[in-house]
């Protein structure tokens, strides 16, 4: 009951302040970590990862081994480090580890984050000021953004407000309900190398593959529970809940990723929309099936609904958790 608290305070915190501006935030240590082991491990073990993959033939190997001590470097170091503080924390005074386990658990979750980014891009949109929703969505995407129409900005938004409501939100939320901020922490540290060097390029092909594939088993489990959480919220919100059911089951499985297009299916399904569909990647054009059917045009407002889905699953998981362990606190 009391990680119970600490995790219910720390989505509050999470919803209502998010991540201030100006402050250093864990992920950026973990990013910066993955970045300089990156550059260090490359010198020692003489990767050259610029060079064309073709030429780098004999090094695959080494680089996926090389990606593979990067990997767990970066987890035990993102674990250990918040462990070390809240016992030490603890040792001092209960009530301080108290508190920086709640601030911890804000930090790990990124609902508002999420939304305020997808808001700036709804604000865009709605002002017709295409150039900057481009800009605003090319924060929050991996995609290339300058060439994206008014549609390709809308959908490459609430693709990825449907897909980090997993990855950001509900797979975190999950695995704090686990084990606390050391196993949120944990999993943070495999999904921000994921976003970083898990990319299928010309430098992380080989190098990225073991922190893609660790992404892949970690998120397996929690974004199924994510899209059956989608499925209640679309009828919580009033959307298509049965169009969502019908086209979960029949595209989830269309995105490379195994995870990616169970809550995008969901939201495509809830709002009617059609998502996915070819996208450019660094000059790259990446073929991808369509999610949905486009019973109408998709519009900003939908960036919206799926921001609503995303509250209403986190509210509904946290609900969900506070039975359990009220019920386990009881026997």
């Amino acid at each position: 009951m009391e990680r119970m608290i600490v995790i219910l305070l720390g989505v509050l915190l999470d919803i209502l302040i998010g991540d201030p501006k100006g402050l250093w935030h864990p992920v950026m240590g973990i990013g910066s970590l993955i970045g300089w082991l990156e550059k260090i491990l490359c010198k020692i073990f003489s990767l050259d990862l610029s060079k064309p993959l073709k030429n780098r033939s004999g090094d695959k190997r080494k680089e996926i081994a090389v990606g593979g001590i990067l990997s767990i470097v970066t987890i035990a170091l993102s674990a250990f480090l918040p462990a070390l503080i809240l016992f030490f924390a603890g040792w001092i005074h209960p009530y301080l580890k108290l508190f920086l386990s709640v601030v911890m658990c804000g930090q790990i979750l990124a609902a508002r984050s999420l939304y305020e980014e997808s808001r700036k891009v709804y604000v865009a949109l709605t002002k017709k000021e295409l150039s900057d929703a481009r800009y605003a969505v090319s924060m929050i995407v991996g995609r290339d953004t300058k060439e994206l129409s008014k549609e390709g900005v809308t959908k490459a938004c609430v693709e990825t407000v449907a897909e980090n409501a997993s990855d950001g939100v509900l797979a975190p939320l999950f695995y704090l309900l686990l084990g606390g901020p050391v196993l949120g922490f944990f999993y943070k540290a495999i999904n921000t190398m994921d976003s970083m060097i898990g990319y299928r390029n010309n430098r992380y092909e080989n190098f990225g593959k073991i922190a893609a594939k660790l992404d892949d088993v970690i998120n397996y489990l929690p974004a199924r529970i994510s899209a059956i959480l989608f499925l209640i919220a679309s009828c919580l919100c009033g959307y298509d809940w049965r169009g969502a059911i019908r086209i979960w089951k029949r595209d989830r499985r269309k995105q490379k990723s195994p995870n990616a297009g169970q809550t995008e299916s969901v939201c495509a399904g809830a709002l009617g929309i059609e998502l996915a569909g070819d996208a450019s990647y660094f000059g790259v054009v990446c073929h991808k099936e369509l999610i949905g059917d486009r019973t109408r045009d998709i519009e900003p407002e939908d960036i919206l609904r799926a921001n609503r889905l995303m509250f209403a699953s986190e509210g509904l998981m946290v609900l969900l958790a506070f039975l359990f362990f009220s019920l386990l606190y009881q026997l």
